[in-house]
């Protein structure tokens, strides 16, 4: 345990001497926005971007994109119009030449788990005509009742709190 910790320590070390901070990379994301298309080819996932690679890319069998911390709601500096970001992500994945199989959004839908913020983000995401699936994020769960939004939203039948560290690889080995 102890090896681990310095470990982490080190690792901690040479990325704060690199300069990369949290905040330096939400302000890329924001640049480069947080989507990902993936194909599955005998059993071995490879990412695209969303940008020019995934629109030069040819018809892949089989395809799912990835959209990630929306964070709707969020208006600091970082981000100003988490909205508009998210608008932005559907538009290239609307623009997306081979529609994918479908969309999972992994994680912080909204910024304060808000039903204004899941309403504007499910209006948004919907104009993808994709079938999306959701993993939760820390932010999607920070109700009053510790989630109770999300769920009611997102995981009908869920048992227990809906969130465990293999949904994504679950969801993605199902076939959905």
């Amino acid at each position: 345990m102890r090896e681990n910790k310095t470990l982490k320590t080190e690792a901690t070390a040479e990325i704060e001497e690199a300069g990369v901070t949290r905040r330096g990379a939400l302000e890329c994301m924001v640049w480069a926005g947080t989507g990902v298309l993936w194909t599955l080819s005998g059993g071995v996932p490879k990412s695209l971007g969303l940008l020019e690679e995934v629109l030069a890319a040819e018809a892949l069998s089989f395809t799912f994109l990835q959209i990630s911390d929306s964070h709707i709601g969020f208006n600091k500096p970082a981000n100003p119009d988490a909205l508009g970001t998210l608008r932005e992500a559907i538009a290239k994945v609307k623009a997306v030449p081979a529609k994918p199989t479908f969309m999972i959004h992994t994680g912080d839908i909204t910024h304060l788990s808000k039903p204004d913020e899941f309403d504007n983000a499910n209006q948004l995401i919907s104009e993808a005509a994709l079938d999306v699936h959701y993993v939760p994020g820390e932010h999607d769960f920070v109700d009053e009742g510790m989630g109770k939004a999300y769920l009611a939203r997102y995981g009908k039948g869920t048992q227990g709190s809906g969130c465990t560290p293999s949904t994504i690889m679950e969801c993605i080995s199902s076939g959905l």
